[in-house]
């Protein structure tokens, strides 16, 4: 599968990847700086926010870098996170996307952040660090 010619850029925060009860509120500790994500469940209370606002109290993994599709994106395109995650996964990294309207970010950890930069190079994808 041939890359689409997109272009990509690289977040400056390091993220945590937050757990939490699914009754408890969104914190605010959460929302206070750049990128955050929260999703919802029936079993749990994700949150995706700076490393830097997280209290050794919360079960978190830490460590983690976005990297933005640039968008916005057509919401019925076919395959533009696959031809992000193919690559990495070939060059053995793991990744948890996370998804807006208008556009994906995929996270990858921090410790990979460099070969994820050249596997997605390689492909022929933009990458603005």
């Amino acid at each position: 599968m041939e890359a689409p010619r997109l272009q990509l850029s690289l977040l400056p925060d390091v993220l945590a990847v937050c757990r939490l009860e699914p009754s408890n509120p969104i914190p605010e500790w959460a929302t206070r700086t750049g990128f955050f994500s929260v999703s919802r469940s029936t079993d749990q209370l994700s949150i995706v926010c700076a490393n830097s606002e997280v209290s050794d109290e919360v079960r978190a993994s830490r460590g983690w870098r976005a990297i933005k599709i640039e968008g916005p994106l057509d919401l019925d395109l076919v395959g533009i996170l696959v031809s992000v995650a193919v690559p990495l996964a070939h060059a053995g990294i793991g990744i948890l996307p996370i998804g807006t309207f208008d556009t994906d970010y995929i996270l990858v950890r921090d410790r990979q952040l460099p070969q994820a930069i050249k596997a997605l190079r390689s492909t022929g994808f933009h990458v603005v660090d």
